[in-house]
């Protein structure tokens, strides 16, 4: 059997393993699709962030070892890539009553021939409904984090509101901020395949950074009062000062992004004060998010994976170029790491 590892910084491989034992409380899941992180993964593959928390992605087992003094690394040879897989179960430990052998399921793991997890009060372990889409699942992560940032910006009806990158968490973003009623969608993105997609999907207007001043078109777009809500889900320092440029007064800014340290040249004094901005930091899987005790993480997953499996979101389109696992590899490196414009978010079948 295998799996997808990074075997060295940007160097993705295909390596075999074996099978430990399932225990009692677990399942073994024979993976059919799949799909890679393109985000904070890709950030790890490329050996980028200076400093990795061992409980920032627990699952993948994947930290040196180090004296007190010395900063983590990623051991490479055994960090695991990907995100969501989709599959069958093919081993039923004896204390889980939850799931039975030949069930379709999805859930968080490495792309590898097989999967082993938690059967046991396990809610990260979902169940695909009957004819259910496999590319509407494995954006359940995305979806997540673009549902979150949404209501963090408190889009509403009629409401002005941007999306800035068309990445899978920004295109889910607007899909939901026209079906909760925003007057105008605006996308951003310098990446004229991913606008096209975001246009039929709910975005009224795209722009395209590198060929307009981005701020004063959202003001010129919303009669000049600038967007009620301003969803970041880039990370680049250019955008983020567009988006106070183009907010209206006392707009908010959901800042989705795990972004990097900003260089010298990002102003957060004239425009930023004069339009009152609000900069929340949205993130889904922090607890308590803002609107605790009401919603938690778990509701946030449980809302996420009805609107997926009951095709109120539409992720077809995102998932693209579909490679098969014996080119996953090489298929990494180019479509997440070296060429992320050509892929919004890569699929694999196995």
């Amino acid at each position: 059997m295998k799996k997808l590892i990074a075997a060295a910084p940007r160097v993705a491989a295909l390596v075999d393993y074996e099978d430990r034992a399932v225990a009692d409380n677990e399942v073994k899941i024979k993976v059919v699709f799949g799909a890679p992180k393109h985000g904070t993964e890709v950030v790890d593959f490329r050996a980028a962030s200076p400093f990795i928390d061992e409980d920032f992605n627990p699952q993948w087992q994947m930290f040196m070892p180090r004296d007190d003094n010395a900063p983590r690394g990623i051991e490479f040879g055994r960090f695991q890539l990907g995100n969501m897989v989709v599959g069958d179960i093919i081993e039923v430990g004896k204390n889980v009553t939850e799931y039975a052998l030949g069930e379709s399921v999805c859930t968080y793991g490495p792309l590898q021939n097989t999967v082993i997890v938690n059967g046991v009060n396990n809610y990260k372990l979902r169940k695909m409904p009957q004819g259910a889409s496999w590319k509407n699942a494995i954006c359940y992560d995305p979806a997540q984090f673009a549902m979150s940032g949404v209501r963090d910006a408190k889009v509403r009806v009629g409401d002005y509101v941007v999306v800035v990158g068309l990445g899978a968490v920004g295109q889910i973003a607007v899909q939901l901020a026209k079906k909760a009623g925003a007057s105008i969608v605006i996308g951003i993105d310098p990446i004229a395949h991913r606008c096209d997609i975001a246009r039929r999907h709910g975005a009224d207007v795209c722009l395209n950074p590198l060929e307009c001043d981005v701020g004063l078109e959202i003001k010129r777009l919303t009669g000049k009062q600038g967007a009620d809500s301003i969803i970041e889900s880039s990370g680049y320092a250019d955008a983020l000062q567009s988006a106070l440029r183009g907010l209206a007064y006392g707009g908010i800014i959901s800042y989705i992004a795990f972004a990097k340290p900003f260089q010298a040249g990002f102003n957060l004094g004239r425009e930023a004060h004069f339009n009152n901005a609000k900069i929340v930091f949205s993130r889904a899987s922090s607890e308590p998010n803002p609107d605790y005790p009401r919603w938690c993480r778990k509701r946030i997953e449980e809302t996420c994976w009805e609107l997926l499996m009951n095709g109120y979101l539409n992720c077809e389109d995102l998932i693209e170029p579909i490679v098969t696992f014996a080119d996953s590899a090489e298929g990494y490196m180019k479509y997440v790491d070296r060429q992320p414009e050509l892929s919004i978010k890569m699929g694999v079948t196995f």
